[in-house]
C-alpha cells in the first residue's frame, strides 16, 4: 500500500526535481527515467538530474540525454540555484548520496520524498517509501505505475526493466522472488526486450575496462574468507579513465574460498582530502550492508558500500579487519561458508 501523502505529492508538485545517487547503475538511471515519465503523464515537467554521467550501456534509453548533469553547462542554474517545491530521491539510501545536486541552502525548502529498497535507508525525507523486500526501486516504480493508473508499456517498461536486470544481476541474486519475476513479467508484456537490455547491461563491458581488471588481479588478496584488490587514481588513468561501474567486487566474491569480497578504489581529491570507494559483496547467507553501515554507506545484504576518508593503504587497513570481524560473527550466527573456515 503505498501512502496517500505520497500521491498527494506527486499530484500537487508543480517545480520537481527527480535525483537518483552518485555513481549511478542501471536501477540508479532506470528509476530516474521512470520516475520522469510516470510525472510527465501527471502533466508535470520534472527536471532529471545526477552528479555523474550517465554510463555508457544506458545511455541508449530513452531520455537518457535529458538527464542534467554536473559535465552540462546549465548544471548550476538548472539544478543547484534553482528552488523546487518537491525533490523526489530514487534509489538513494542517504542524503550524502544525491552528491552535488542536492544544495542544502536552496532546496531544503522543498518537500524531500524518499523512494528506496535499500535495508540501510535512513528515512531521510519528509516524506519516504522505503520497501526493502524490493529488488530494485525499479520494481517500486511498476507499483507506482498501478497506482497512479500508467500503462507499463513501451519506454516507461524499457527502462524499468533495465534496473530490475541489473540489479538482480539478471535474475541471479538472492532478493530475486516470486514479486519480482513477476513485475518483470508484466514490464515484458508491455514491451521490454528483456535479451537486449541482457545484452547490453550485464553481458557486456568496454575494453579499458578489461584492461583495469589486469592491472588489479595481481595484487588481489585472500585472508580469511575475505578477498580484495584495490584501483589507485594512476591505474584508473592508464586503463583509460574508466568511469563505468567497475563492478569488479560482484567477480571477487565467485571465488570459491570467498564469502565476503571488496574492492578499494582511490577517488579524486575534491579539496577535502584523500577518500576511498569501497565496494563490498557477499555469498548469500552473508550480510555486507551492516559493514557499510559502520562506515557510513548502505545498500543491500549482497552488495553495498561506502566512502572512507584516508588514504588508499591507510583505508585498507582500518576495513579490512573488521570485514574479516564480520564474517566470524556471521559465521557464528549461523552464516553457511563457502569459504576457508574462520
Amino acid at each position: 500500500m503505498i501512502d496517500p501523502a505520497l500521491l498527494q505529492a506527486l499530484s500537487e508538485g508543480r517545480d520537481i526535481l527527480c535525483v537518483s545517487h552518485i555513481s549511478p547503475d542501471g536501477d540508479a538511471v532506470g528509476s530516474l527515467l521512470g520516475m520522469g515519465r510516470l510525472l510527465r503523464r501527471l502533466g508535470k515537467q520534472p527536471v532529471l538530474a545526477l552528479q555523474d554521467p550517465v554510463p555508457a550501456e544506458h545511455r541508449v534509453l530513452p531520455g537518457a540525454a535529458d538527464i542534467i548533469t554536473q559535465q552540462s553547462p546549465d548544471f548550476e542554474i538548472a539544478v543547484r540555484q534553482r528552488r523546487f517545491d518537491l525533490i523526489v530521491c530514487v534509489d538513494s539510501s542517504s542524503p550524502d548520496r544525491m552528491g552535488a545536486v542536492y544544495n542544502a541552502p536552496v532546496h531544503d525548502a522543498a518537500t524531500l520524498l524518499v523512494i528506496d529498497h535499500h535495508v540501510t535507508n535512513t528515512r531521510f525525507g519528509a516524506i519516504n517509501w522505503v520497501a526493502p523486500e524490493c529488488a530494485a526501486a525499479c520494481q517500486m516504480l511498476v507499483y507506482l505505475a498501478d497506482a497512479l493508473e500508467v500503462p507499463l508499456e513501451g519506454e516507461l517498461a524499457e527502462c524499468l526493466l533495465t534496473g530490475i536486470v541489473t540489479d538482480t544481476l539478471c535474475f541471479r541474486t538472492d532478493s530475486t522472488t516470486p514479486d519480482v519475476l513477476s513485475a518483470a513479467m508484466r514490464l515484458m508484456q508491455g514491451g521490454a526486450d528483456l535479451s537486449t537490455i541482457t545484452a547490453r547491461t550485464v553481458n557486456r563491458r568496454p575494453f579499458r575496462l578489461i584492461r583495469l581488471w589486469g592491472r588489479v588481479l595481481p595484487s588481489v588478496q585472500l585472508e580469511d574468507g575475505v578477498i580484495w584488490t584495490a584501483i589507485s587514481r594512476r591505474d584508473l588513468a592508464e586503463a583509460g579513465d574508466v568511469i563505468e561501474d567497475v563492478n569488479l567486487s560482484s567477480f571477487l566474491v565467485t571465488a570459491d574460498e570467498a564469502d565476503i569480497s571488496a574492492v578499494f578504489t582511490e577517488l579524486a581529491n575534491d579539496g577535502s582530502g584523500p577518500a576511498v570507494d569501497c565496494s563490498f559483496r557477499a555469498k548469500p547467507g552473508f550480510d555486507v550492508s551492516r559493514l557499510a553501515f559502520s562506515f557510513g554507506g548502505g545498500g543491500h545484504p549482497a552488495a553495498s558500500g561506502c566512502t572512507v576518508k584516508g588514504t588508499l593503504p591507510d583505508v585498507i587497513a582500518q576495513v579490512t579487519p573488521v570485514m574479516k570481524a564480520a564474517r566470524r560473527s556471521q559465521l557464528q550466527n549461523g552464516a553457511h561458508s563457502g569459504g576457508a573456515q574462520a
